[in-house]
């Protein structure tokens, strides 16, 4: 018997849609075999997973047509299948990284093609069992180039990219054609987010945002002031700041696992997991768990409408979901900014 939290909700944006601070983000549940596998996952697990969250209060689930080459779609398709229209939650997806099915291990290419959208959303669609994606997101901006580790920033845009001017126009086509119901852009800068404002509204964001990962500030304030729903992901840095990780697991991740080859669990896990450990005194004070500390932490900055957090097994969900009733003070805010100081970890403002 799973216990149902009543989650406040807030609105996204000017989306219409009221969502709670946090979502299921999918793409740890994708399984291995591709170029951003997690290493070995549990179909069902995962599906219980998601369907726990959807049973504690959570309304909102992030995936990506690119998350196992399409199977964290159907994982999502199946989780929400059967469940009435008052209790399924919203579905948001993104588009724009193609993969060639004749080599699943290579980087996907970033491709915003105007047909290639097209055939995107047919496929996200008949995947998600869903008539209507509820946000469609941009998953990186178009350089006609592969995409080698999401978050580089790197790849030098070749000649074939599409134009963003002519592929946000395809995003609101889909739009007034019904398809979708709000369209976003992910890991665009402010300079993007503003040329593309000129062709249609950007409905919500979704940047990267952590206690050690706060680069994405000045797209967030970009957002804030044009009134633009924001979603982040990686609010934990992928496990890092969940109180659960340590020297001794980051050594043991399986080749398959994009986070073995990563700065964050190499030269840079030291300084992350100081961080983490920095958040312990908070949490105890507030009786809630690491996760939650640092999930409220980036709640907590201005501008921002929910973080996306995964979960492999029903009992992560639970690690996680009381972050929106942790309210930080002053003085925590205080003491995890000197914390993130001392630590060394990331880069950014260190307090909202």
């Amino acid at each position: 018997m799973t216990t149902h939290h009543d989650l406040p909700t807030v609105p996204l944006g000017s989306t219409g849609m009221d969502i709670t601070r946090l979502g299921f983000g999918s793409w740890a549940v994708a399984g291995s075999g591709w170029h951003f596998g997690w290493g070995a996952t549990d179909d069902a697990e995962s599906i219980a997973a998601i369907r726990h969250a959807v049973d504690s209060g959570v309304n909102w689930i992030d995936t990506a047509a690119v998350y196992g080459l399409g199977h964290a779609e159907e994982l999502v398709g199946k989780a929400v299948a059967g469940l009435s229209d008052a209790e399924r939650p919203y579905v948001f997806t993104k588009v724009g990284l193609v993969w060639d099915p004749a080599d699943p291990h290579a980087a996907p290419r970033r491709s915003m093609r105007p047909d290639s959208v097209r055939r995107e959303i047919e496929d996200s669609l008949r995947r998600l069992g869903v008539e209507r994606i509820d946000l469609y997101q941009v998953h990186w901006p178009d350089t006609g180039a592969s995409l080698e580790y999401a978050g580089d920033g790197s790849g030098a845009v070749s000649p074939n990219a599409t134009p963003l001017e002519e592929y946000w126009q395809v995003m609101a086509d889909l739009k007034k054609e019904g398809k979708v119901r709000a369209i976003g852009l992910s890991n665009h800068s402010p300079e993007q987010l503003q040329a593309a404002e000129q062709i249609a509204p950007v409905d919500v964001i979704q940047p990267p945002f952590s206690a050690i990962n706060r680069s994405a500030a000045p797209e967030i304030a970009w957002a804030r002031a044009h009134g633009t729903g924001v979603i982040v992901y990686s609010p934990l840095q992928s496990g890092l700041l969940t109180g659960a990780f340590s020297a001794e697991r980051a050594a043991n991740l399986s080749a398959d696992d994009w986070r073995s080859s990563h700065h964050d669990f190499t030269t840079g896990l030291a300084a992350n997991l100081r961080l983490a450990d920095a958040l312990r005194p908070v949490a105890e004070r507030h009786g809630a768990s690491v996760a939650e500390v640092a999930l409220a932490w980036v709640l907590a900055w201005p501008g921002i409408t929910g973080a996306i957090v995964g979960a492999r097994q029903p009992a992560q969900v639970d690690g996680w979901i009381g972050a929106g009733a942790v309210h930080l003070t002053p003085a925590d805010l205080d003491e995890i900014t000197a914390a993130i100081s001392r630590s060394g970890a990331g880069t950014g403002p260190a307090r909202p």
